[in-house]
C-alpha cells in the first residue's frame, strides 16, 4: 500500500475492523436474499505526511451510487449549523448578489437554500443522483458529476468561478484527494475563500469514534496531514475554527498559495501545536488505536447479550452509516437488535447492510415499546433524546455505545 497524498510506501497500522459491506448500501426488502459484497475495512497511517486512510478495494463508484441514501436535512440541528454558516460567510466576507458560492457535495441541497434565500448566486456539485434530485427540487442548479482539477479548471473557463466554495464532510469521502484540492485551486477567484469541514482525527482518537471509519471515508484528518495536502496543490490555510459536529470537526479557511490575499491567524499556529502536543506525529499515536475500538465493541456486545438474558427488548434509532460500522464489526444481528428506527423514507423499509436489522418508521417504535433505545448517531443525541423523551412513558432508556457504553438515566 502506498500513500494517496505522498506516495509513501511507509504505513502504520491504525484500525482494522474486518471486512464489511459499503455502510450506505441499504439493503431492499425484495433483494434479502442476494448475497452482498463485503470488503476489508483497514486503516493505516502514512508515517511521511500522517494521512490517515484506508486501503482501496473498490472504486469510488461502489460507494456513491446512484441509490445513495445519505440525506443532509433529516437533521434540525445540520440545517440550524447550515443557515449559520451562510450568514457569518456571508458577514464575513461580504458576500452580495454579485457573489458567486460553490459547494461541493451539495448533497440535498440543505445548504445552497440558505445561500438562494439571501439572494446569493449559488452553484452546487453532487455526484449521486438521489440527492442531486432532491436539492434541485429546491430550485438550486446541480452539477451531477465528481469534482477534481478538471471540473475546477472548466467551471472556471465558463464564468462559474468562485468567491467562496463550501465542502462539507467531503474531503474524507474523495479517493484522489491531490486531485480534488486541485480543483479548489483551479475554481477559485483569486481572492476567493475554500472552506471545508471535516471530522477531527484528534477528536477520533480521543473519543473512541473508531465506528466513523467507514469505506466511504477514504481518509482522517488532521491539520498537519491537510495543510501538507493543500500546500501540495496550490491552497495555503489562513484560519481555522472547530465545531462540535461529527463528534468535533475542524472548520478549515484556505486561499490560493499564488494570490495569498489574507494573513494567516494565529489559531493555525495554535492547532498545530496541540496536535504536535498529543503525539500526531508518533508511531504509537495510531497503532495503539485497535484496543481501544476492540474495548467498545466487547463493551457493546456484552451488553446487548446481557439484555436478551434478562428479557429486555432493545432496538436502535438512526440507521447511520457508524451504525453500520459498530454493528458489523461487533457481529449483532436482529436477534440481539430487533429493529432500527428512521426518519428518513429512503431507507425505511429496507435492511442494514450486513447485519440485515429492519429500518423502520417510528411508529414501530411507540408501538413495540423497547426497553432500550440505542442511539447509533451519537453525534446527534441530544436531538434525538428530546425528539424521543416519551420512550421513559414505558420505563425505556437511552444507550450509547461510543465512547464507553453508557445506559443514560
Amino acid at each position: 500500500m502506498k500513500c494517496r497524498h505522498c506516495g509513501s510506501g511507509h504505513m502504520v497500522p491504525f484500525l482494522d475492523l474486518g471486512t464489511a459491506p459499503p455502510s450506505n448500501s441499504y439493503v431492499p426488502l425484495d433483494e434479502r436474499h442476494k448475497p452482498e459484497l463485503w470488503y476489508p475495512l483497514v486503516i493505516r497511517c502514512c508515517r511521511e505526511c500522517r494521512l490517515v486512510q484506508t486501503e482501496d478495494f473498490a472504486a469510488r463508484e461502489t460507494f456513491f451510487s446512484s441509490s445513495y441514501a445519505y440525506f443532509s436535512s433529516f437533521s434540525t440541528s445540520w440545517l440550524k449549523h447550515a443557515e449559520t454558516y451562510v450568514a457569518d460567510m456571508q458577514a464575513r466576507f461580504g458576500l452580495t448578489v454579485s457573489s458567486h458560492i460553490v459547494e461541493i457535495a451539495a448533497n440535498d441541497g440543505y445548504l445552497l437554500q440558505y445561500a438562494k434565500a439571501r439572494n446569493i448566486p449559488c452553484l452546487g456539485i453532487e455526484p449521486t443522483a438521489s440527492t442531486a434530485a432532491a436539492a434541485r427540487e429546491k430550485g438550486l442548479e446541480i452539477v451531477e458529476d465528481f469534482f477534481g482539477a478538471e471540473l475546477g479548471a472548466r467551471l472556471a473557463a465558463q464564468g462559474r468561478a468562485a468567491d467562496l466554495t463550501v465542502a462539507n464532510n467531503v474531503l474524507a469521502h474523495v479517493p484522489d484527494i491531490n486531485d480534488f484540492v486541485a480543483g479548489f485551486t483551479a475554481i477559485l477567484k483569486p481572492d476567493g475563500v475554500a472552506t471545508f469541514e471535516f471530522p477531527h482525527l484528534v477528536n477520533m482518537v480521543r473519543e473512541n469514534q473508531f465506528d466513523t471509519a467507514y469505506h466511504e471515508h477514504y481518509s482522517y484528518l488532521s491539520l498537519i496531514a491537510v495543510i501538507s495536502i493543500f500546500e501540495k496543490n496550490g491552497l495555503t490555510v489562513f484560519d481555522v475554527e472547530t465545531t462540535p459536529w461529527h463528534g468535533g470537526s475542524l472548520r478549515v479557511f484556505a486561499q490560493r498559495s499564488d494570490t495569498r490575499r489574507r494573513d494567516i491567524a494565529p489559531a493555525v499556529a495554535a492547532a498545530l501545536a496541540a496536535e504536535r502536543e498529543v503525539g500526531v506525529l508518533t508511531d504509537a499515536y495510531y497503532t495503539a488505536f485497535q484496543a481501544r475500538a476492540e474495548d467498545v465493541r466487547d463493551g457493546f456486545l456484552s451488553f446487548l447479550i446481557e439484555c436478551r438474558r434478562a428479557g429486555l427488548k432493545v432496538a436502535a434509532y438512526g440507521a447511520a452509516a457508524k451504525g453500520n460500522t459498530l454493528l458489523n464489526f461487533a457481529g449483532v444481528k436482529s436477534d440481539l437488535l430487533a429493529f432500527v428506527v428512521d426518519k428518513n423514507p429512503a431507507k425505511q423499509g429496507t435492511l442494514l447492510p450486513g447485519s440485515r436489522i429492519p429500518v423502520v418508521t417510528e411508529d414501530v417504535l411507540r408501538t413495540e415499546k423497547p426497553e432500550r433505545v440505542v442511539i447509533l448517531p451519537w453525534n446527534l443525541q441530544d436531538e434525538i433524546r428530546r425528539q424521543l423523551s416519551y420512550i421513559s412513558d414505558w420505563g425505556g432508556k437511552f444507550v450509547t455505545a461510543v465512547p464507553t457504553l453508557t445506559v443514560h438515566p
